[in-house]
């Protein structure tokens, strides 16, 4: 007697396996991968990685009961960051790691342990699809989407380290031009915590810039622990060099924009990226 498959369950897409064995995933066979790497092969000595790369929400989540507009917008994801890095990546020769979904569905810039890693209310707009979860739900979220791209990172910085190279970790983000009334008056901000071996002479570099850009020191964002985790747990607990390069928004919301912002912060970066003494593990005094 043949017996109807054991139901999935709420927003989990069911599919088979060569075997006809049934897998149950968040992510079906239209949405992407739960994270993108670009020029894997690049010869740089540095790490790109763009937590809120993707505005995409998978299928089975039915865009977290948002309408599509809001999606277009901040909340979902860091406007400009994935033409950003995708031009940063061929100026340096690096690869570059890169969210495949929105950070509603869950925020890989927070750990697991932090309340907004799957948040039911952003910048004051409430998340339906985020209340009132299960922790069977929570659980796949995090088995789908964020625990990929953990080890997505994790396995390029151990292929570093296996050809004896002690990487520089850089992550982008973006921010816009104005929150809560208050207009940001920062081109670009620089988000770091104990180890200055890149944001200090990247902050005087682009500072020293002739368009005499407002460059933010731990703004409009602070780098400081607990914030910006995935430095936090990829870069600063091992001790290799690392910054996260905040860009306002609308200066990267194009391709030219954000071919332009990748040259600025190339040149920025060229002489702290080719000094040999920067690819070493950093000891705190």
């Amino acid at each position: 007697m043949l017996c109807a498959p054991p139901q999935p369950s709420a927003g989990i897409t069911p599919y088979f396996d060569g075997q006809m064995n049934q897998i149950e995933t968040m992510i079906g066979p239209g949405d992407p991968p739960p994270y993108n790497i670009i020029n894997e092969q690049g010869q740089g000595k540095v790490l790109l990685v763009g937590d809120h790369a993707s505005r995409v929400i998978p299928r089975a989540l039915d865009n977290l009961g948002l309408d599509e507009n809001l999606l277009e917008q901040h909340i979902a994801y860091d406007i400009g960051t994935r033409k950003l890095v995708h031009h940063l990546s061929q100026h340096l020769d690096a690869p570059a790691i890169l969210a495949g979904y929105s950070r509603l569905v869950v925020d890989l810039n927070r750990s697991l342990e932090d309340p907004s890693v799957m948040p039911e209310v952003s910048d004051d707009t409430p998340i339906p699809g985020n209340q009132n979860m299960s922790v069977e739900h929570r659980n796949q979220r995090i088995h789908d989407f964020y625990t990929p791209y953990r080890k997505a990172i994790d396995t390029m910085l151990h292929a570093f380290r296996e050809n004896g190279v002690v990487p520089a970790f850089i992550s982008i983000h973006s921010f816009t031009p104005q929150m809560a009334g208050f207009v940001r008056p920062w081109h670009a901000g620089i988000l770091w915590d104990k180890d200055p071996r890149i944001p200090v002479p990247l902050m005087a570099n682009l500072r020293a810039h002739a368009n005499g850009f407002n460059i933010g020191d731990n703004e409009p964002y602070s780098g400081k622990h607990p914030a910006d985790y995935t430095i936090d747990h990829h870069a600063e607990a091992s001790g290799i060099p690392h910054v996260s390069i905040e860009i306002r928004q609308d200066l990267v919301n194009t391709e030219a924009g954000a071919e332009r912002w990748a040259t600025i912060l190339d040149d920025a970066l060229r002489d702290i990226l080719a000094n040999p003494e920067l690819y070493q593990v950093w000891q705190s005094i």
